[in-house]
């Protein structure tokens, strides 16, 4: 345990700015890029499992008053990075389209979804939903084709809401 202590003790403990902590990041991951792509061949997984201890020593590494900025400059240097490590084209579209492929199927953690928040595709068919969290919802009555809606009226516990008339009944009360 002293021997364990003792090593963390001899660890460098900067103190970055978030200035400071966004240029590190970004060097660090500009340079893991060229690595990878010179001895592993270009490949995304290995960037990817590169790019978690640099957020490790970027959070460590940042200053507690600059903290917030720690979020918003890990994802920039990493599509900085990124550069180096995503398949290109012919000229700067080529390049562009390989670096937002590589966006859309390496930077996931953002976009995951959550457990628990409703995720339904926004009507679309098919679409898998997470169970809503919240109160159950009253389900709206029907109301049959041909029938005139009344306004609201308030009502008493366990009474519906809602009226309407259809040609031939009378009004409740």
């Amino acid at each position: 345990m002293a021997r364990a202590v003792r090593a963390l003790r001899g660890m460098p403990n900067p103190r970055l700015t978030g200035l400071g902590g966004g240029l590190f990041c970004a060097a660090v991951m500009l340079v893991l890029g060229f690595l990878d792509q010179l001895l592993f061949g270009a490949s995304l997984t290995v960037y990817g499992v590169l790019f978690l201890p640099v957020c490790l020593l970027t959070a460590l590494w940042v200053r507690r008053g600059d903290l917030l900025t720690a979020p918003v400059v890990v994802p920039i240097a990493f599509a900085v990075g990124l550069l180096t490590v995503a398949e290109s084209g012919e000229g700067v579209g080529g390049r562009l389209m390989g670096l937002v492929t590589a966006l859309a199927t390496e930077a996931g953690l953002a976009l995951r979804r959550h457990p628990g928040r409703r995720v339904d595709g926004a009507g679309a068919p098919g679409a898998d939903a997470a169970p809503a969290v919240g109160p159950p919802v009253r389900p709206v009555p029907r109301v049959p084709p041909g029938a005139v809606r009344l306004p609201r009226r308030r009502c008493g516990p366990g009474e519906g809401g809602s009226r309407a008339v259809t040609a031939g009944s009378a009004p409740g009360p």
